[in-house]
């Protein structure tokens, strides 16, 4: 596998060192916050990547925006892949759902990594922060939101249709999809439980096709660091899957012991702050 050149010194600097521990901390931040919110990690992982980045004098170059976005989505793999095992031991994924679901996220996954490709660095994190706000207020409506008469599940004509809107969406900002997939499948009268669960499910194809195509569509671009293959950068997808996976469970922990309304609204607006950080640096 090619990599390409950022040079990389025998004895660990302090810079690397400090570099290793930022992303240790965002991957334990979003294993908590997606046990405790149910937001995916992809919602605290992009954000706090674009922001780490610049902080280390432009990781990535011009391509920053798109580095994080990608690494987002490899690291989601791992966390997907071990969340749609311990719903599925649950009962927790409706299979038949995902099936139909899942050519339509495949192919927007894909679509929505090779449409990145051909977005400014600048624009890609604007449409980021746009998203970001998105969920902050979402968060922030969470309380209020008028219950709906639930619609009845589309076809499997418009079930992929529905899994290509999604995939394209998710790739494009780096998320496993489950603030689009859960309340979608929440008005169709799915039980939040299986609506979750069958969400994970759902992430893992969004993630795999979504980091594939990033890596392809990133390949041979220059000023992309070492250990990186095309928008995919490996250091911080390891440091983050090893500090992520263990404290997602802690997060779901907490979820029964501290007051998740009131967590969620000042998180609804720490991503709103966020968001105009994004937009207008």
């Amino acid at each position: 596998m090619a990599y390409h050149s950022r040079h990389v010194e025998q004895t660990p600097s302090p810079v690397l060192v400090i570099e290793l521990i930022a992303y240790l901390a965002i991957g334990a931040l979003s294993g908590v916050l997606a046990g405790l919110f149910g937001v995916g990690g992809g919602a605290v992982i992009v954000p706090a990547l674009i922001l780490l980045f610049g902080a280390l004098g432009g990781i990535g170059g011009d391509w920053l925006a798109h580095l994080a976005v990608g690494t987002s989505l490899a690291t989601i793999i791992g966390t997907g892949a071990a969340s749609t095992l311990a719903h599925h031991r649950r009962g927790g994924v409706r299979w038949d759902i995902v099936r139909p679901l899942a050519p339509g996220i495949v192919i927007g996954a894909l679509a929505g990594a090779a449409l990145a490709g051909w977005i400014p660095s600048l624009w890609l994190q604007r449409i980021f922060a746009v998203f970001l706000a998105y969920v902050g207020v979402r968060l922030l409506m969470t309380s209020t939101k008028a219950v709906s008469a639930p619609h009845p599940l589309p076809g499997h004509a418009g079930l992929a249709a529905t899994g290509g809107g999604i995939g394209l969406l998710s790739s494009l900002v780096g998320i496993g999809g489950g603030t689009l997939t859960v309340p979608f499948l929440s008005s169709c009268g799915i039980g939040m439980r299986q609506a979750v669960g069958t969400s994970a499910a759902c992430g893992l194809p969004i993630a795999v096709a979504g980091a594939l195509g990033f890596v392809l569509v990133g390949w041979g671009r220059s000023g992309l660091p070492d250990w990186s293959s095309g928008f995919v950068y490996w250091p911080a997808v390891l440091a983050m899957l090893l500090a992520s996976i263990p404290t997602a469970p802690l997060g779901a922990r907490l979820a029964h012991s501290l007051p998740v309304p009131l967590l969620k609204r000042l998180f609804g607006v720490l991503l709103l702050l966020i968001a105009a950080r994004l937009a207008f640096s």
